[in-house]
């Protein structure tokens, strides 16, 4: 008998929960895993008598002026906070991550089946990456967003909590594909300052190895640091890497591409060295580790309190 259905494939998240077992595993009260925060909190939670020893500057003089005598302001954690996901799906997204003949290091598969070559592309990475952090965040008690884009704006879902809006960005990101255009950050910049008016964080996954779009991020990044604490992650090109690191050397030909890959790192360090002064913290991972490390990203920016 026939049975019309829909078939839906996620992908597997258990192999990168597997590297992130501390932020996945209940602990503590309650089942909330702690964390230290550092430093003193700035979310104002409500006003009291001034105790030698506060500082003047924690000192409220309109409600000291009213009452005629020092109140103090006092000052809590903020543990709601925005994060924004920002993925490129553009024409360089759809290349692989690895070069052929490499593990994908995603459970030790090899492409998009076991035992195939090639590897998963940048943006197959870039969904497992959404997906995790998004779940990093509601365990933290923070809203997660998401936007995608190319050569305009496709998805975008304001911040929230809860499974609902879990499934929400799940099944708005299972159906996305690369696209064969270049991405225009024109769009997404203006888009982003006139949508997001609190401040949050954004995670850029995009890449930059193209002399142009470089340019064209670094201009509009003027219009987003500003308000938004940024942040942007690339894979690491397979030979983009310092001379003299690979011993794997047998060839002229294996010169050449070593060279080229020298090159192509130092420009990707001088556009970092940019970004960073700009305020705009720019990271280069592994493909093998892009969520790992873009959830320590995350969790050090909630630690530190940079928001």
């Amino acid at each position: 008998m026939a049975c019309p259905c829909e078939i839906r494939v996620y992908p597997n998240l258990l192999a990168e929960r597997r590297q992130l077992a501390a932020v996945f595993l209940n602990r503590g009260a309650f089942g909330l895993h702690s964390q230290r925060v550092v430093g003193k909190g700035r979310d104002f939670e409500k006003l009291r008598e001034y105790v030698p020893g506060d500082s003047y500057d924690e000192i409220h003089w309109k409600a000291t002026a009213r009452r005629g005598h020092p109140i103090t302001k006092v000052f809590q954690v903020e543990r709601t906070q925005e994060v924004y996901l920002i993925i490129d799906s553009s024409r360089l997204s759809a290349r692989p991550a690895a070069r052929a003949g490499r593990s994908s290091g995603v459970g030790g598969m090899r492409g998009g089946k076991l035992g195939e070559s090639g590897g998963d592309s940048i943006f197959e990475r870039f969904l497992v990456s959404a997906l995790i952090l998004a779940q990093a965040a509601e365990r933290q008690g923070d809203l997660f967003g998401l936007v995608t884009f190319s050569d305009q704006v496709q998805t975008f879902l304001r911040a929230a909590n809860g499974q609902q809006h879990y499934s929400a960005c799940r099944d708005s990101l299972y159906t996305l594909e690369a696209r064969s255009t270049a991405p225009d950050f024109d769009e997404v910049a203006f888009f982003i300052r006139r949508r997001l008016r609190r401040r949050a964080l954004l995670l850029f996954l995009t890449s930059l190895d193209d002399p142009v779009l470089a340019e064209s991020f670094l201009r509009n990044t003027r219009l987003l640091a500003g308000q938004h604490l940024v942040m942007v992650n690339m894979i690491q090109p397979p030979d983009a890497a310092p001379l003299f690191t690979d011993p794997g050397v047998g060839r002229l030909e294996d010169l050449y591409r070593h060279l080229a890959g020298h090159l192509q790192w130092h420009g990707l360090r001088e556009l970092g060295k940019t970004l960073e002064r700009r305020g705009v913290r720019f990271s280069l991972l592994p493909h093998d580790r892009l969520c790992a490390d873009l959830v320590s990203q995350y969790l050090a920016v909630k630690q530190r309190q940079l928001l």
